[in-house]
Order: C-alpha cells, then sequence, then structure tokens
C-alpha cells in the first residue's frame, strides 16, 4: 500500500477533517481516504456524465427531411398559434 505525505494543510481544513472523522468514527487519516474516494467517484462520474451528454447532441442534430415532408416543430407551431 502506498504512502502519501501532504504538507501545508490549511488549519481550518484540518480541523473541518477532524470533526467529520469524529463524527464518523474514523482516524483522520481514514477519513481521509474516504474523502479522496469520494472526490474520485464524483469527478469520474462528472467526466462520464458529460461524455453522454456529448454523444446525446451528436444524436440530437438536425437530419434533413425528404423533400416535401414538413418538421414536426412546425407543425406544432402552427397549432398552437391556431
Amino acid at each position: 500500500m502506498a504512502t502519501l505525505h501532504v504538507r501545508n494543510v490549511p488549519d481550518k481544513l484540518y480541523k473541518r477533517i477532524q470533526k467529520l472523522a469524529e463524527d464518523e468514527n474514523r482516524s483522520v487519516t481514514a477519513e481521509v481516504i474516504h474523502l479522496l474516494g469520494q472526490g474520485l467517484q464524483a469527478r469520474e462520474a462528472r467526466r462520464g456524465a458529460a461524455g453522454i451528454i456529448e454523444r446525446i447532441r451528436g444524436r440530437t442534430r438536425k437530419t434533413q427531411l425528404p423533400r416535401g415532408w414538413t418538421d414536426a416543430v412546425e407543425l406544432i407551431r402552427e397549432d398552437r398559434n391556431r
């Protein structure tokens, strides 16, 4: 297992981590490992969501309708204006 040393942690941040660790009955080290894991999962989820959104956007590009066909959006707008 790897060892990670972190220097110059601001006092306020350290106290917040200490409080979280105490509330969860964990050591400060265990709490930091837990927080790092949560942060990485959240970041990976956002990246995954961004990729999904991009794929959806790629699917929704306007397609060319065959000649003589009317776009459904135009028909709906006409209907609403009646």
